[in-house]
């Protein structure tokens, strides 16, 4: 597994870890006053998922892309 199937893979699995502390701060919200470290929990998973996006986003613009790493090589 190369570098960009790892950020892939890290992607997929913070969008998820992200979803669940968004719908625990929902649940402690609807339970009542919810202490603060639920409240920003999401945000560690949040800014993870930026970096991460970011560099998918920008796979295409840099470097070879994979039709001409395929005819080249």
């Amino acid at each position: 597994m190369n570098f960009s199937q790892w950020i892939r893979q890290i992607h997929r699995w913070l969008s998820i870890v992200f979803t669940v502390t968004v719908i625990a701060n929902f649940v402690a919200m609807a339970l009542g006053e919810p202490p603060a470290w639920v409240v920003y929990s999401p945000l560690l998973p949040l800014f993870l998922l930026l970096f991460s996006g970011l560099y998918m986003f920008m796979l295409p613009y840099t470097g070879k892309s994979r039709s001409e790493q395929r005819v080249g090589g």
